[in-house]
């Protein structure tokens, strides 16, 4: 992957399962785009955005956020209104990843422009399929 499509992903999870299963369909799909965590969306705001004298660790270039709902804190909902409102940080793409099926998550989150709602698929083969496929659909688009 050349330096211009590489992606830096910040996954926002508060379940540690869920982060090392990322990790390991990250590793199995032979995903080298590097990977930031944030464990709610107070701390996912925190990463992105920099503060006098400490840049965010996250480059501002082709940022991807993956992102859960149901988060201690600030929940994603309550994230993607903060994220929205910044202008520095509204353009970020991001895709929900979560267990939520409810109709209510899915159209608040799709009012709050989110490029997809995936839910979180049962099967580690699906799961490396559908990781592996999202870094290269992102990596091929043009973004700001």
């Amino acid at each position: 992957m050349t330096e211009n499509s590489m992606l830096n992903i910040l996954l926002v999870e508060d379940d540690e399962v869920d982060v090392m299963t990322v990790q390991r369909a990250f590793k199995k799909g032979r995903i080298d785009s590097p990977l930031y965590f944030a464990g709610n969306g107070l701390e996912a705001l925190a990463l992105l955005r920099d503060s006098p004298g400490h840049p965010s660790p996250i480059p501002p270039e082709r940022r991807l956020i993956l992102l859960d709902l149901n988060m201690p804190k600030m929940n994603g909902i309550e994230f993607l209104h903060q994220l929205r409102a910044d202008p520095l940080l509204k353009h970020i793409p991001v895709v929900v990843l979560t267990t939520s099926s409810e109709e209510r998550d899915r159209v608040q989150a799709y009012d709050l422009n989110v490029a997809g709602y995936v839910l979180k698929p049962v099967t580690f083969s699906t799961f490396v399929d559908l990781m592996v496929t999202l870094n290269k659909y992102w990596s091929h688009c043009e973004m700001a």
